[in-house]
């Protein structure tokens, strides 16, 4: 490496630009006094942050440019990490998606909706957040859903429907589908979701308060019975909130730092008008900046629309980042606000800690899969159906279950397809998820998103078995395999949604095909399996001399299996009607 003459750097205001062997820019920094902070680097021993000494052993040579003002560097200083984006800097990728809660307000029945987007959100509605961190926002948007009873079906649907679904009947939605409630009523609930939302907890509960003496006043008890569950939920929900009004009702965003060997989190809460809505980490490796110089950087990348009206960090920053930003930046030394930074610190440290985060990257590839499908429910549960007909007997199904992104056995079903002779997949379909969903009503259990095994044509039946069963809060969606192929990831696969009369495709290497295509194949194998079962248990019995269809299917009840057959002894196959004492002899001879 050529010597660098430390002397030689001017004593003036810049920033300087670390260059390797190959011309390539590898570290940018800015420094009131150039030369008193590039020598830094080089006095062994000096500087104790663990890439230092990797990063000089690859400094050949660094440019310099000069200002005539600390606001001027920064400025400069994140225009080039941008321009250059060095190996050892910070530096926060374009493509940073955001997930709020929106209500469209301007729509004559309003909902709340969990919407993705970057940058600066649209203005098509009333949006809170937002909430990067998605679990946050999914676990907000479920209370919602609970409190406030306002429509989740589509525009489409809420359009056709002529009379209520089951979210109506469970008391989940006032169906101003079919004017079971007045618009009057509709917007105030409306209005109070906007206000829980803005943490105004206790004006909610004053005008529900109101609303309820006022429907027990007219002898309107069923209506004013359920004011006063929202009223309990609401009560229940805010006696439970521990971390909040802290910031004074402003908008805060609370960043902490942890750092571990070359490894850096950057932990972010985030209040909102008092109220901690959520968190988010940022991981940066091989990073050389000190932490004043990071979460500097952090801060100009980061915050560019929507900014908070206060930033607490934990070191002190340059007065010139708060004219750039246009925020208040404060650095708390006691109280509250410095609970609160530890607090964030806490974060940091505990991420740090956490194994790779399989989580976050589920979580990521369903709202990818809510995006793409054009889901109006985060499809946190999902139900996959596939039917079997082999050589066109023993007619099965099967329905494999995924719960936050990973198979849940406990939820496997496995179905014999009833008072169906011949190979029919239409009526084996809708036969399956009639059965299926009129449990599921029954014992509110009904799953988010329901995929069903085939075209355009499964999809319809599914659909009918919605309107049939008066179901609109459930996503469904079909998926089609070229030349029904099941090698994943290499063939052409359509899928297809409600209302949109063309498939959409996904690339052959996509990550959310293989993810669909496991779930496809896990119900596709599963129905297989059962299929062969049935007919092997089928046939070993029909060698049986004695045992017909009747005899067949009483023994199968009974005991469940073959193996259980052959096992039982000739008292417990007495027990089963029309089994005579010769029959259990042939059994007992196969």
């Amino acid at each position: 490496m050529e010597k660098i003459n430390l002397d030689l750097f001017t004593t003036e205001p810049g920033v300087y630009l670390m260059k390797n062997s190959a011309g390539k820019v590898i570290y940018i920094g800015k420094a009131k006094n150039l030369r008193q902070r590039i020598k830094q680097y080089f006095v062994p021993g000096r500087d104790s942050r663990a890439m230092v000494p990797l990063l000089i052993a690859q400094v050949i040579h660094i440019d310099t440019i000069l200002v005539l003002s600390e606001k001027e560097a920064l400025l400069l200083e994140n225009t080039l990490i941008k321009k250059h984006q060095p190996k050892y800097n910070v530096l926060l990728k374009d493509d940073k998606t955001f997930v709020s809660l929106m209500i469209n307000h301007k729509h004559p029945w309003p909902q709340v909706r969990l919407v993705r987007y970057k940058g600066a959100p649209k203005e098509d509605g009333l949006y809170f957040g937002p909430y990067t961190n998605a679990l946050a926002a999914r676990q907000t948007y479920e209370l919602i859903t609970r409190l406030f009873p306002l429509r989740q079906c589509s525009d489409q649907e809420l359009k056709r429907r002529t009379r209520p679904c089951l979210l109506y009947s469970i008391k989940r939605c006032v169906a101003p589908c079919v004017n079971k409630c007045s618009k009057e009523e509709y917007d105030q609930f409306v209005e109070s979701t906007i206000k829980f939302l803005k943490g105004q907890n206790k004006e909610v509960l004053k005008e529900l308060y109101k609303e309820m003496e006022k429907a027990s006043g007219e002898m309107e008890f069923e209506k004013a019975d359920a004011f006063l569950k929202t009223i309990r939920q609401i009560e229940h929900v805010t006696e439970q909130e521990q971390v909040v009004s802290k910031t004074k009702g402003k908008d805060t965003d609370v960043l902490g730092l942890y750092r571990h060997a070359d490894c850096v989190i950057v932990a972010q809460l985030l209040f909102r008008e008092g109220k901690l809505v959520g968190s988010e980490h940022f991981t940066f490796n091989e990073v050389v900046e000190e932490d004043e110089d990071l979460l500097e950087s952090f801060i100009l990348q980061h915050y560019k629309t929507k900014l908070p009206k206060e930033i607490l960090v934990p070191v002190k920053l340059s007065g010139a980042l708060t004219e750039i930003v246009k925020t208040q930046i404060t650095t708390p030394k006691i109280g509250e606000k410095k609970t609160l930074i530890e607090l964030a610190i806490k974060n940091a440290q505990a991420i740090f800690k956490l194994e790779k985060n399989q989580e976050e990257l589920k979580e990521k590839m369903l709202l990818d899969l809510q995006e793409t499908c054009k889901l109006n429910r985060y499809p946190k549960r999902i139900e996959c159906f596939d039917t079997s007909n082999l050589s066109g007997s023993n007619l099965v199904a099967s329905m494999a279950a995924y719960t936050n992104g990973e198979r849940d056995k406990k939820r496997k079903r496995l179905f014999k397809i009833r008072g169906i002779s011949k190979p029919d997949d239409y009526a084996a379909l809708h036969q399956v998820l009639t059965r299926r969903l009129t449990r599921a009503k029954t014992e509110d259990d009904l799953p988010d998103l329901i995929i069903v095994d085939g075209g355009k044509g499964q999809l319809n039946i599914a659909l009918d078995v919605f309107k049939e069963l008066d179901i609109a809060s459930v996503d469904v969606i079909s998926l089609a395999k070229e030349n029904a192929k099941h090698t994943k990831g290499l063939t052409e696969e359509r899928i297809f949604l409600p209302e949109h009369k063309d498939p959409i495709h996904l690339k052959p290497h996509s990550p959310l095909l293989f993810f669909l295509q496991q779930i496809r194949d896990e119900a596709h194998r599963t129905a297989i399996a059962f299929h062969k079962q049935q007919r092997t248990i089928k046939s070993s019995l029909d060698t049986i001399p004695g045992i017909g269809p009747t005899k067949r299917q009483r023994l199968l009840k009974h005991f469940g299996s073959l193996k259980r057959i052959r096992e039982a002894s000739a008292e417990e196959l007495k027990q089963v009607k029309g089994i005579n004492l010769k029959d259990i002899e042939n059994i007992n001879k196969n």
